[in-house]
């Protein structure tokens, strides 16, 4: 019985030690080697481009700033551009809430005040709350707003949009896509 008590303390500190830190360290060390920018969060000089947030140019006062690319509402409080981490996960409204309904008409007001007809992705939250990626047309709807307010020419931001727009991953999975904080800092360098 001792023999066999010592084999399985022997077994669970060898499997501990290859599945709890070899393993981990391996996987830690071929992501570092081989997607490191990933690996790292993807962090630019203005945020991580996997998740959905305010552009640092966004005004705390107002839902949209028509001088920045707008990505799809933050579930955590779509109507406020608060400049606060929100928590990541969907808002759970049905297609009868109430609130769904309210905060969906108050941003479609605010899309019809700085002169954008919305997509219905711009005044919905997606399954994470906090999706860094629109459509290019959710980005080429908003292109006259953004002319108005910066005098970049309309043709330069469409342009500006077929350059940051990513195909489908692999060449057939999902479709087209462009991450709104890459083409805000693009649109920054443009300025």
């Amino acid at each position: 019985m001792l023999d066999q008590l010592r084999r399985s303390v022997v077994l669970a500190v060898v499997f501990v030690v290859l599945l709890g830190f070899a393993y981990g360290f391996l996987g830690t060390g071929v992501a570092q080697l081989f997607f490191r920018h990933q690996a790292d969060g993807s962090i630019t000089a203005n945020g991580s481009t996997l998740i959905g947030q305010n552009w640092n140019g966004y005004s705390s006062t107002r839902i949209l700033d028509p001088q920045w690319f707008h990505g799809r509402p933050d579930a955590d409080n779509p109507l406020v551009a608060n400049r606060k981490a929100g928590s990541s996960g969907s808002a759970d409204l049905g297609p009868r809430s109430e609130v769904l309904v309210h905060d969906v008409r108050a941003l479609v007001l605010a899309w019809h005040k700085v002169g954008v007809r919305p997509t219905a992705d711009l005044v919905t939250t997606s399954g994470s709350g906090i999706d860094p990626d629109i459509t290019p047309q959710d980005a080429r709807v908003q292109v006259p707003m953004v002319a108005r307010a910066t005098g970049v020419a309309p043709s330069s931001l469409r342009a500006l949009i077929a350059r940051q727009t990513r195909g489908p991953e692999l060449g057939f999975l999902g479709s087209s896509y462009v991450n709104v904080l890459q083409l805000n800092e693009a649109l920054a360098k443009l300025r």
